[in-house]
């Protein structure tokens, strides 16, 4: 089992970029960090996983929706340290877009909400932190993006 909280090296995570007529799919995140900000659904990737297919799984697993043909679209470091200095989360987030294949949004897993947002009113929400840097760097992109059947 991978330790999140004090790791001993990195943890590779995915994150899913779903765009669909202006709106982007966020989740309430459940559990830390970030429990309670929003964020794109996502998650760890499991031994013998390709990256790709952590991605496919965790949209299922998260929102019940049907993805394909993920596409890179961002790489970022989330390092969080403790009071004494110590790394207390080290996060490697490998960020995809997805095409939408099928399915009804439902928030399971570990997603205590899903929303579609407009990506005008995105940074109006509690955002975590890395996506809001992922968003500062990436708007432009995602105006142009559209995942939608």
């Amino acid at each position: 089992m991978v330790r999140r909280f004090y790791p001993n090296q990195p943890v590779v995570g995915v994150g899913a970029i779903i765009v669909c007529n202006g709106k982007i799919l966020l989740e309430k995140r459940k559990g830390e960090p970030g429990k309670g900000k929003w964020s794109v659904p996502g998650g760890l990737v499991e031994l013998g996983e390709t990256t790709e297919n952590a991605v496919i799984r965790e949209v299922k697993e998260e929102t019940g929706l049907e993805v394909a043909n993920p596409q890179l679209i961002d790489v970022m470091d989330n390092i969080v340290y403790d009071e004494n200095g110590e790394v207390k989360y080290h996060f490697v987030i490998i960020d995809y877009f997805l095409r939408l294949k099928g399915g009804e949004a439902k928030a399971a897993d570990d997603a205590e909400e899903l929303k579609w947002i407009p990506l005008g009113e995105v940074e109006k929400y509690d955002l975590t932190k890395t996506f809001r840097a992922f968003l500062q760097r990436k708007r432009e992109k995602l105006e142009k993006l559209n995942s939608c059947l």
